[in-house]
């Protein structure tokens, strides 16, 4: 059991929301709404991997935020050989952005544990991700109510593990190096961006895909976990 924490910073997506599932279902809604005859799990199978790597290479500052919306879905066209124009790609584009709030399933537990750690943590989030988008989705999913700050990396400028973003959060939230703790599903972006300014954190190794062997990192598989440690 980990002592003297009174903040309790959160990563959103993939940590709370369920990016994979809701969406995956936005681009099947997507894909149908323009008219795209394609199976939309083939397209999701190409897309993954590309958005991926536009996602890594926006957080290296190497692509603005126009162009990773545009050449993930351009690269996942040309991958599965589908021919389509650049003005349906940025439409699509758009209603991907637009959509993607629509559908707002949770990690499982998410809810368990944040109704518990409410009564005797002040709760916060910090995200990489797109200012409107994130908002929308914490309003629409009911999470808002938990958390009494949030801190967007397109308002910071930065993204995590960018010290800088956790300096802002830890300002913003009023809260302290020594008090505080990290949660997120992201090594690089999360445990080591907190650990790199003397954080604590959690690794929630939800994907399952990093082994991580060191006696300083906690790490969970399950946020119900959570409860052994806080």
């Amino acid at each position: 059991m980990l002592t003297g924490i009174k903040n309790i910073f959160w990563d959103l997506d993939h940590t709370l929301w369920d990016f994979d599932k809701n969406s995956d279902l936005t681009f099947k809604k997507i894909l149908k709404l323009n008219q795209i005859n394609i199976d939309y799990k083939i397209f999701l199978k190409a897309y993954h991997p590309i958005n991926r790597k536009y996602w890594d290479m926006y957080r290296q500052n190497k692509v603005s935020k126009a162009d990773l919306r545009f050449y993930r879905l351009y690269d996942t066209f040309k991958k599965i050989n589908y021919d389509i124009t650049d003005n349906l790609i940025n439409k699509m584009a758009e209603d991907y952005i637009f959509h993607l709030s629509d559908y707002n399933y949770l990690i499982p537990n998410a809810v368990l544990v944040l109704e518990k750690f409410s009564l005797k943590y002040d709760m916060h989030i910090i995200t990489n991700g797109f200012k409107n988008v994130q908002l929308k989705k914490l309003k629409k999913s009911g999470l808002n109510k938990y958390f009494k700050t949030l801190t967007i990396s397109e308002d910071i400028g930065v993204q995590k593990p960018n010290e800088k973003i956790f300096f802002h959060a830890l300002s913003n939230a009023s809260a302290e190096i020594k008090n505080s703790i990290m949660i997120g599903d992201n090594y690089n972006a999360d445990v080591l961006g907190a650990k790199n300014i003397g954080m604590k954190s959690i690794y929630f190794n939800f994907h399952k895909k990093n082994s991580i062997n060191s006696k300083e990192i906690i790490v969970i598989d399950d946020l119900i976990e959570l409860m052994k440690f806080l």
